[in-house]
Parts: structure tokens; sequence; C-alpha cells
């Protein structure tokens, strides 16, 4: 197909309709470009449980062959198990997957040797290019240069091994678990990972299925952990996990049925990762976490750090900082001795160390951490969104009690509130989140700004 990368090639990851905006053919194309741009001899390819996937991987693994380069498939994989296997083997690395977006997607999340991320100023500009020409003309003659070989691999266990080696497990209560893996990468990681702890796994939509049939693999949205939420309360469980399609993002229930705020877990982990480190080091969150979070980094010894939404910038704050632990609204969790990449694995390991460790449940154990009232993310179509950005902070600039940053989007901070809106990058929407000392000053701040952003 003559391929129209505009909407196909994102911010951090390639992603969009099979067949009609990608196909196998272009796959190739990407894995040639792939491997003539990060220079790679050999790389490391996995997928998710998308029926395109099997499909996909193994085209992209051609185009990387042709260009000399030695190929190590993993096959079924979680995206972090992906990022193992680039971390432990020293290779760039393709996962095939489109996360929680519906059944007839699928993308590649590309990054270099090491987990080292690949966006679009580390790579993907320049992969697209070369995938735009070669598209039009054809892929060059490489008659010279040696096809690579393709070596099959299993790295699941060893992935599970890595993760229970960073996390004291064996000395907890015995806990019970309820998994909503959504039909998703879960139901092949989970088992593995938790087989031997003193856990009683009640697993909920195990069963690999790329097409969804029982709700999107997106925890983040309510409606997706409803399931999750009446069987934690019918089980009498002590917690429930759901995990999104290819399982890299972990979202936690406690024993009341209550979603827990990703903030109030990044809080948690990067306190239990500062007390491995001896009360010290730098941790990354992005500015619309929770005020609860560089609260619980100070109180613990380490130093907080402040970026922009989005991987490829906590990512780089992790490398730049030397940071132990990372953490977004959205349920990605980073730790440098996972390669600074993010795995929601690693995050509910500690969880389940943290609520085993103790007598209590985990609604109390997160009251410490979960300190301030937030709205969560609102979206709103706006055409004009730098023009409204503009309305808003003019809306609040004659007052003594705010102030102002533009780190990503608006951020205005008053003495018991603070919100942020920012424009997305893909579609005509303003996202909002407010967060304040209680329920209704939040409501009044939320209610205040939507007005604006909604005129």
């Amino acid at each position: 197909m003559v391929a129209d990368l505009s909407q196909l090639v994102k911010a951090y990851d390639v992603r969009g309709v099979v067949p009609d905006q990608w196909d196998e053919p272009l796959a190739e194309l990407f894995g040639a470009a792939f491997v003539q741009v990060t220079e790679a001899d050999a790389i490391v390819i996995g997928h998710d449980m998308r029926p395109s996937s099997p499909g996909l991987a193994a085209a992209f693994a051609r185009g990387a062959t042709a260009r000399g380069a030695d190929v190590t498939l993993i096959g079924l994989c979680s995206t972090d198990q992906l990022y193992y296997a680039s971390g432990a083997l020293d290779l760039p690395g393709a996962m095939f997957t489109a996360s929680h977006n519906p059944a007839r997607y699928n993308g590649i999340k590309l990054c270099r040797a090491g987990a080292a991320p690949v966006g679009q100023d580390t790579g993907l500009t320049e992969i697209r290019t070369l995938v735009e020409k070669w598209s039009d003309h054809g892929l060059p003659a490489t008659a010279a240069t040696t096809p690579g070989t393709v070596t099959e691999r299993d790295t699941l266990t060893d992935y599970a091994a890595h993760l229970l080696g960073l996390v004291g497990l064996s000395g907890i209560r015995p806990l019970k678990v309820v998994v909503d893996a959504g039909n998703g990468m879960g139901g092949h990681t989970v088992p593995t990972v938790f087989e031997g702890l003193p856990l009683d796994l009640v697993p909920m939509y195990f069963e690999l299925d790329g097409t969804f049939p029982n709700h999107e693999a997106n925890p983040l949205d309510p409606k997706n952990i409803v399931d999750l939420q009446a069987r934690v309360l019918a089980e009498g469980a002590d917690l429930g996990l759901a995990f999104d399609g290819d399982a890299d993002r972990c979202f936690v229930v406690d024993e009341r049925g209550q979603g827990v705020s990703p903030s109030a877990i990044t809080a948690l982990v990067a306190a239990r990762e500062l007390a491995r480190n001896g009360g010290r080091g730098t941790v990354i969150h992005n500015l619309i976490t929770s005020w609860s979070v560089p609260e619980v980094v100070r109180e613990n010894g380490g130093t907080p750090v402040r970026t922009r939404v989005g991987h490829s910038f906590i990512k780089a704050e992790m490398a730049e900082h030397g940071a132990i632990f990372g953490g977004e609204h959205s349920a990605h969790y980073y730790f440098r001795d996972f390669w600074n990449a993010d795995t929601g694995m690693l995050a509910a390991l500690h969880v389940l160390a943290a609520l085993g460790g103790q007598e209590g449940p985990l609604s109390g154990l997160l009251d410490r951490y979960d300190r301030y009232t937030g709205s969560g993310e609102i979206n709103s179509t706006v055409d004009d969104q730098a023009g409204r950005l503009t309305a808003i902070r003019a809306a609040y600039d004659d007052r003594d009690d705010v102030r102002f940053d533009e780190l990503d989007g608006l951020t205005v901070t008053g003495t018991d509130w603070w919100f942020n809106l920012r424009a997305s990058n893909t579609e005509p929407l303003l996202r909002l989140n407010v967060e304040a000392r209680d329920e209704r000053t939040m409501a009044a701040v939320r209610d205040e700004v939507l007005t604006l952003v909604r005129a």
C-alpha cells in the first residue's frame, strides 16, 4: 500500500487500523527502517494477542533480516516483558500492540538497546521518513548484505524472576486478589509471576482474545473496572488488579471495591523504593499527579522532580537524574532497576508486598498516601485550543493568590487547589485535571474552569 503515515506515526509509537491504515508489507518496511536508523545488528521482537499481531511481527522481522540484522522472536508477551528482553539482552526491541485500543487497531512500540525509548525526537521521525520513501519507490536492493537469522526464545520465566528479585514477597500474609486481565496479556504474565506466592488468585478474563469480548482493556475508564469491583466485593477479596491490553499498566481496586488513584500508588511505591535505597534518591512525577506525591517523597528523604506528561519525558528525566522511580497519573510506573522502563506488574508486586506486610486493609494503608480530592481527567472538544488557553489564563491573571506555569499546557495554582489544562497532541481536545484539599473546593474550581473552556 502507498503509505499515508501522518495519522499512523504518533509522538511515541506507531498505531492505526489494520488493514486500512497499515498492513504486513508496510510492517516489513518499518522493520528495515528500524534497523537502518538504530544501526542494529540484532533486535528482539514480541507481540500481543491481537489477531493481526503475529503476522505484523513476522513481516517486521523479514524487513529487519533483509537489512542484515539477526532477530530474536519472543512471541506472545506483555510490553514490559519486551522491555525486559531489550534490557536483559541489550538489544533494540519492537513490541506489536495497540495497548487498550479496539480490536481493529494495532501498533508498534519501539526501543533502543536497554529499553531506551524511541519517539519523534529519538529516531521515530527518521524511521517514518524512510518508510515513506520506500513505500513510494520500493526497498533498495541489499544484495551485498548477508541476511540476518531468526531465532525464537522464551523470556517469560526470566522476566518473572527479575521482577520477583526486586520486591520481597516471601514473608507476606496470605492475600486474596482478583485480577482482571481484560482478555489481554495479563492473562499470559500473571500466572507465571504469581506462581508460588501466598496469594489466592481469582482470575477474570484471562483468555487471550484480541477482540476483547468482555470489555475494553482500558482500566482507567471507570466502566471497564465495574466487573472487577463487583467481584472483589463478592469474593471478600483483599484487593483487585486490572491490567490494560498489553499489561504495562496496572490499576488497583481496594477491599471496598473502590478504585485507587494512581497518584496514591505512585506515592506508596516511591516510599518503598526510597526505603530500598536508604532513604535517598530522586523520584520523577508528571505535573498532574497529586500534591501527595512530592510530599511523600520529601517525607521519606527523596527529591521529587516534576516533568511533562508522556513516557518519553519521564524516561528522559529518569536517565538525566539517575532517578530510582517515576510515576504518572495514567498508571504507568517506571523503575531504575527495570532499565527506566514502565512496568505495571512491578508496581502491583509492591502493592501486594506493602499490604501483605501489615494487617490492615488496603484502604487504611493508602490513607497516608491519598490526601487530596481530584477530578480525574475531563476532556472537552475545543476547536481553538491555544485561544482557549490564552482566554483562561487571562481570566485568572488579575488574581493575587494564584501562580502560573506553562511547563505542559497551563497550570494555575491557588492556596488550596490547582488545575492543569493542556491540549491533546492528536485530537481537538483540552484535558482538564483539578485537585483541591476538599471535595467542595475541587468541584467549584472544576465547574468554573469547564464553564470557561466550553464557553
